[in-house]
């Protein structure tokens, strides 16, 4: 097998399945990919386009084609020399629903499940409703509605003899505690008497078993035709449309391990850990080693069977202690992989299992480095490169374009505060009480802290995390470690700018409780495991927070350059130097030297070409605050006058305006009214989601319809009306006029995610260019066999450059690229890297680097901010001329070197130490020099 070298994400669901993926091998191995990077591929909840809402971890999702069609595709790779990398979820699976048997047992069985212990339940509520309880909030209406309403019935599941309530798609098991009340509404003598062995399991110490027996015996007299009438007929006493039927099913619903509630209820009663804030999703408690061997007994099957050959881990900010259940991972996939490896040919010996990490990191926050992982997914990757292509010059006339248009403030940390306090009073309160309420506890346990009240705690929490610059620090026994100390106290310095004076003392106490001493200061017992459980609470706070404030809400809000909002983005900072960017290459190359580089996720707002294109707009930021306010007048007779404001408002016609620019598809022209129907469908598809997100005249929760319906017209208008026909041809000329220098941009993104340090990462489908939106959008079917069928890597630059539109030139610069990354692997996992100094009239234009293995050389060299020199051909291409006299400045022991172009027939020479930016970049405006094997001599 191929050592790691270029990973394809690939997201699989019913209609894409492991067979489909199976008969696409031989493309992805031509283009030079060694692994696969499969979505989760566990059994899920029927019909999930994701993977990510887990039911049953045990097996391979049969959707999928089951375990059969993973030994399928893998072998299909082990002819080619390639691998597996699979994502699982270890923070949570789904809940709800009648497809995952251990919630089921824990509805049923409450506390006595031996599943109880596997979800973070908090059965000691202090309200003394949910006490030994497990809210349940699924219910489409108010409880006592439901039941009125007849959506809550009593059901009879005949096969397993058991008891349900059923809401919908929901199934809530009844305790079989409770059956014997059912059982003895019937005149069948068998039935009540096997009612009586049902309630004496209120007294038994073990019912567990007894239970499952007497259900069978349930199950055998149900085969009786006459008795499966009769307690068919009983379960009419609880018709709730009836005033002694709703008596009776809400006393029995009242007895058991669970109260039923409205899915409203959730934000503010919820009793048991959610992903961020979605009911459906119930998070484990991986940390127990129980619940870490069950989850993952799958894994390790596969891993020791040879079907996996590395683990991205989903949302590990969630987890209670990231490192610990990464040390324990890698600790088993090492293990897994020597047993295997010892039985392997001697040339499939020695391979490291790889182990990555789905984690955003801050601007200065670093992944610890004791964590035995091999690196993050990469969005910050994403982000440094998104810094490098947006013109600082940009910021201040777009900042002012969207203070002057929406009223809103350019400042998105502004933003960020005031979605963070949304948030955690809504969505996220009852978590935000479960972290208060323990710290009330923590204070009243010591005779100096027992007066502070909870309104006090609430208050200073409330800013605390305001303020959390960082998604979550990471508390260990002996307190917070230092690499965090930072960003505690920056968010500590934040709080007291924001609290009252007089409760900034709290503080003190918040930053000790929180990690600020050793928990063996604390004596054991009672108050210790509140400290340490705080601790934990807090983190899984801090983290859903900064998520839903950022990336679900202010990144919806602030619109200065939508290019700048992404997930893992920083949109606070605006561009980045040449400079900051080799400093980070650096730093990934000492410390994560196989870390992954994505430029494109199944979780980005905007495909990776959608971005590169808008990013141009910080170059032509005048240009485009012309046009914006043009538009905006010509479409004014558009909007939409209602009693709370303007629809679509201002901030949201200018977000508008930026995703057409960024999304216009190249071949789209205005006159094409079946393709500007399918395009106007994704944007009113992002519209929605994008308005919702940002909760501010419409949410998720309640829409507000005639606003929506106003947004909703506004652009159909634009896209699909004649009366729109001048502003929409106005809008696709302006697209296409931006495309050029936006696909240079791509090139160049494409081109350092492939050879800087790292491992590059392809997202499904962005072989060819990507003007995607969010999802769903970015997860649409990608038409794989045309890509196979056109992908010819022999081809000449120039004949692909005239057909750019297509997308086969970034194909072919990828195939090219990967090719020579097989042939000369040392080179790219294992050379230095060492940023070259550009000088000359368009020195600002250019970056340049090398890296360096045992005396084999690479050069590359790319544009930025290069917009203004791209001519009038409309190609993503900058004549030689316009370089002048740039130059690219190489070590003296290079000088005289002579150097071949991967992506042109021919050689240059380096001059006095250097190289021309104007010979180097003559056939295509991105470059890659080497003195290396070329793809052709490869002998893989």
């Amino acid at each position: 097998m191929k050592e790691l070298s270029a990973t394809l994400r690939l997201q699989f669901h019913r209609d894409f399945t492991l067979d489909d993926a199976a008969e696409l091998v031989d493309y992805f191995a031509a283009l030079g990919i060694s692994h696969l990077y499969a979505s989760p591929l566990l059994t899920a909840r029927p019909g999930s386009m994701h993977g990510y809402d887990v039911i049953d971890p045990t097996r391979i999702n049969p959707e999928l084609g089951g375990e059969q069609a993973l030994q399928r595709l893998v072998a299909k790779l082990r002819e080619n020399g390639m691998g597996l990398i699979l994502d699982i979820v270890s923070n949570h699976m789904a809940v709800g629903g009648d497809g995952n048997p251990w919630w089921l047992d824990v509805l049923e069985w409450g506390r006595r499940s031996p599943y109880a212990q596997f979800f973070d339940i908090e059965w000691n509520s202090p309200d003394p409703l949910l006490e030994g309880q497990l809210l349940v909030p699924f219910l489409g209406s108010d409880y006592g509605e439901a039941l009125q309403q007849g959506t809550v019935t009593l059901q009879l599941d005949v096969e397993n003899g058991a008891l349900y309530a059923k809401h919908y798609d929901h199934r809530f098991p009844i305790t079989p505690p409770s059956y014997g009340e059912v059982l003895r509404l019937t005149e069948h003598p068998a039935l009540r008497t096997l009612g009586g062995h049902f309630d004496a399991l209120k007294t038994e110490p073990a019912p567990y078993v007894t239970a499952r027996q007497l259900r069978s015996e349930l199950a055998q007299l149900l085969e009786d035709g006459e008795a499966r009438r009769q307690l068919e007929a009983a379960l009419q006493h609880y018709d709730g449309t009836t005033a002694e039927g709703f008596r009776r099913l809400h006393a029995l619903l009242e007895r058991q391990h669970y109260r039923l509630a409205s899915w409203r209820t959730a934000a503010d009663d919820i009793n048991w850990r959610r992903f961020f804030d979605i009911n459906e999703l119930g998070g484990l408690r991986v940390e127990r080693p129980v619940v870490f061997e069950q989850t993952h007994e799958k894994i390790f099957q596969l891993i020791g069977d040879g079907l996996v050959d590395g683990l991205r881990i989903d949302h590990i900010d969630g987890l209670a202690n990231p490192r610990g259940y990464c040390r324990r991972l890698r600790r088993r996939v090492d293990r897994l992989s020597a047993a295997r490896q010892s039985s392997a040919a001697p040339t499939e010996q020695g391979v490291h299992l790889p182990i990555y990490v789905e984690k955003i990191l801050a601007a200065g926050e670093r992944l610890h480095d004791d964590w035995g992982v091999d690196g993050t997914t990469g969005y910050e990757f994403m982000n440094q490169v998104s810094l490098l292509q947006h013109d600082p010059a940009g910021r201040e006339p777009l900042c002012a374009l969207w203070s002057e248009t929406s009223g809103r403030p350019a400042d998105f940390m502004e933003e960020v505060r005031q979605a963070r306090q949304l948030v955690l009073t809504g969505p996220l309160a009852g978590d935000f009480e479960t972290v208060a309420q323990t710290l009330l506890a923590i204070a009243r346990g010591d005779v100096m802290t027992r007066d502070i009240t909870l309104g006090a705690i609430r208050r200073a929490l409330l800013e605390l995390i305001v303020h959390f610059p960082v998604y979550r620090t990471y508390i260990a026994a002996p307190g917070r470690r230092p690499a965090d100390e930072p960003f505690f106290q920056q968010a500590l310095a934040g709080a007291r700018t924001t609290l009252n004076e007089a409760d900034w003392p709290l503080l003190d106490h918040l930053a000790r409780w929180l990690g600020g001493e050793h928990l063996r200061n604390v004596p054991p017992g009672p108050l210790r495991r509140l400290r340490r459980y705080a601790c934990a609470r807090f983190q899984q706070l801090t983290s859903p927070a900064a998520a839903k404030a950022v990336e679900d809400t202010a990144c919806y809000r602030s619109g200065v350059l939508l290019s700048r909002n992404d997930v893992g983005f920083d949109p606070q900072r605006f561009s980045a130097s040449a400079e900051e960017f080799h400093a980070e290459c650096l730093q990934r190359a000492e410390h994560f030297p196989r870390n992954l580089l994505t430029t494109a996720t199944h979780d980005h707002k905007r495909g990776e070409d959608t971005r590169a294109r808008m990013a141009v707009l910080s170059e032509r930021a005048p240009w485009f605050a012309e046009r914006l306010r043009r538009w905006r007048e010509l479409a004014s007779e558009q909007v939409s006058q209602l009693d709370e404001g303007a629809a679509p408002s201002p901030a949201d016609e200018m977000m508008l305006y930026q995703t057409l620019l960024g999304s216009w598809p190249l071949t789209l022209r205005s006159d094409d009214a079946a393709g500007m129907q399918l395009y106007c469908e994704r944007i009113l598809q992002w519209q929605e989601k994008a308005l919702r997100e940002a909760k501010l005249r419409t949410t998720w929760a309640a829409p507000n319809g005639a606003y929506e319906t106003a947004c909703r017209d506004y652009v159909q208008w634009l896209l699909q009306s004649e009366q729109g026909r001048a502003v929409r041809d106005e809008i696709a000329a302006a697209a296409l006029e931006l495309a050029p220098a936006g696909a240079l941009n791509s090139l160049a993104q494409t081109l350092l995610r492939m050879t800087t340090p790292g491992i590059p990462d392809l997202y499904q489908g962005a072989d060819y260019w990507d003007f995607s939106l969010v999802d769903p959008d970015n997860r649409r079917p990608v038409d794989f066999a045309a890509r196979r069928a056109a992908f010819a890597p022999d081809e000449p630059a120039d004949a692909l450059l005239q057909s750019w539109h297509d997308g086969r030139i970034k194909q072919w610069l990828i195939g090219r690229t990967l090719g020579l990354r097989l042939s000369a692997p040392r080179l790219f996992s294992e050379g230095s890297y060492l940023p070259l100094e550009v000088r000359g009239a368009q020195a600002g234009r250019i970056l340049a680097f090398a890296r360096e293995h045992e005396g084999q050389w690479l050069i590359v060299i790319v544009p930025r901010l290069a917009a203004a020199l791209i001519g009038a051909e409309q190609l993503p291409q900058i004549a030689a001329e316009r370089w002048e006299d740039t130059q690219v400045l190489l070590p003296e022991a290079l000088d005289g070197h002579q150097w071949e172009r991967l992506f042109c027939a021919t050689t240059v020479r380096s001059e006095r130490a250097s190289l021309s930016v104007a010979q180097v970049l003559d056939c295509l405006s991105v470059a890659v020099l080497h003195n290396v094997s070329s793809p052709g001599e490869s002998k893989q």
